[in-house]
């Protein structure tokens, strides 16, 4: 189930909130827990007992942890744990890629296992994982109600793409929220808001990308286009869930972490990563970075704490050579930023950096779609026309043309011009009037688009 569906907008959701807030507050959190193991279990009847496992053993292994804090039993729970809760990872999501490789360099026939990607995994593995090591690490308390720690880590709002919550930022939630009007507004603000960004943006970019995909009158032109459309269709697609995941918590008394903030107004490649998929990025330098040493260690081994987090970064994102080579090729550039390059972009117009930054991640989020080495290739080779690609065509007029207004309004809300604007005293109070009647429309239009059937996927399904 995705929140982009007619069965989440007019059957689920309407039903939970209202049994939600019918219950009296000690029976919330059930009513909250219950409505998540069927969100999950709808899209994965049978592996939502794999994350009720998962559960099961996180929660016994933080009594444990806690049971024999100050000894050496407590290290070896915790390694214990971790253990496990990347090998079901490691299991579900490259265990076949392991072996298609070990075929390829060792001309061996060994059979695919086949095995189905468990959605969400990813996100809820690196919750139990946190919660485990902030137990261990004394800076969080143990969760003794095993309700509780069960619907940290199911919490249907952020279950299956985020943000990744760590147990910390709500563990005081968990037992006591506020519940107002004003945080239910603002979650409905922010969930129709997100709506909007994935299907009246996101979806429509990615149409244009599969247009491009099996086009054969390719470009220069329509190079770019694909180029700008994919990177902002990632950004809209998977910002615009975060914002519904966000506004849902609000709706239910909770805060969740921001995800993004603004990333392709950036000014390099190191302030890009402070903005994109924020709580990914603070769980890798949390969890790996900074144990390995961070920054307070030699210029080598710096650099090998770098490469070590961002291959670990890609691999994260999927288990195939293109998000490899997507997370190296964000560690080089960062290494080359951070030890030669950053003083100087610095000395640069805004302006300059800013589009310095966008085509770095362009052209990553290039090798993050591809389809293999040749066509990521032929993709990145096809911007400066190289192989005799004509400028133009008439196709790529006609959907330059076609999809001018989507893009520029994508390229226009990825930055907060509107919100600088619509926050000006002058025009706040015809803000206040008309916002309600936006939202509105909004909600309807997109619902009128996923009741046509259109197209509507969730990329991040994928981790």
């Amino acid at each position: 189930m995705i929140f982009s569906s007619i069965i989440f907008l007019f059957y689920f959701l309407p039903i939970v909130m209202a049994i939600y807030y019918i219950v009296p507050k000690k029976m919330k959190n059930i009513v909250l827990l219950i409505s998540s193991l069927i969100f999950y279990a709808y899209g994965e009847p049978k592996y939502v007992f794999l994350m009720i496992f998962s559960i099961t053993a996180t929660y016994i292994f933080g009594l444990l942890i806690n049971k024999y804090r100050n000894t050496k039993y407590a290290k070896m729970i915790l390694f214990s744990s971790i253990f496990i809760n990347l090998g079901l990872l490691i299991y579900f999501k490259y265990f076949d890629f392991i072996i298609q490789n070990i075929n390829l360099w060792l001309s061996s026939n060994i059979d695919l296992l086949n095995v189905l990607l468990p959605i969400g995994i990813s996100f809820y593995t690196f919750q139990t994982i946190s919660y485990l090591i902030d137990v261990y690490k004394n800076e969080v308390d143990v969760q003794k109600n095993f309700f509780n720690l069960a619907l940290y880590i199911s919490l249907f709002p952020q279950l299956i793409a985020g943000p990744i919550v760590r147990y910390k930022d709500i563990q005081e939630q968990l037992e006591n929220r506020n519940y107002t009007i004003e945080k239910f507004a603002i979650g409905i603000r922010r969930f129709v808001i997100g709506l909007g960004k994935k299907v009246l943006i996101a979806n429509l970019l990615g149409e244009l990308i599969n247009i491009f995909a099996i086009s054969t009158d390719k470009s220069v032109i329509f190079y770019w286009l694909y180029a700008i459309s994919g990177m902002l269709q990632i950004y809209f697609d998977f910002s615009g869930y975060s914002d519904m995941a966000i506004g849902l918590g609000s709706m239910l008394g909770f805060k969740f972490p921001e995800n993004f903030n603004y990333p392709y107004i950036a000014k390099s490649i190191t302030d890009f990563w402070r903005r994109w998929h924020i709580s990914l990025s603070s769980w890798f330098r949390d969890y790996i970075y900074i144990p390995l040493g961070g920054n307070r260690v030699s210029s080598i081994k710096n650099i090998r704490n770098i490469l070590i987090v961002w291959l670990l970064t890609g691999l994260w994102h999927g288990a195939a050579w293109n998000f490899i080579i997507w997370g190296l090729y964000f560690g080089i550039l960062l290494i080359i930023e951070k030890k030669f390059l950053l003083k100087y972009i610095e000395k640069l117009p805004n302006i300059i950096r800013i589009l310095y930054t966008n085509f770095i991640v362009m052209i990553s989020f290039i090798i993050f779609n591809g389809n293999g080495i040749n066509q990521i290739l032929e993709n990145v080779k096809g911007l400066f026309g190289i192989g005799n690609i004509p400028f133009t065509s008439t196709e790529s007029i006609y959907y330059l043309k076609s999809y001018f207004v989507v893009i520029l309004i994508g390229i226009l809300g990825s930055t907060p011009i509107f919100k600088e604007k619509l926050n000006k005293e002058k025009i706040r109070k015809f803000i206040n009037v008309l916002e309600p009647l936006v939202l509105m429309a909004i909600f309807i239009i997109s619902t009128s688009y996923i009741i046509d059937g259109s197209f509507n996927p969730f990329l991040y399904f994928r981790f």
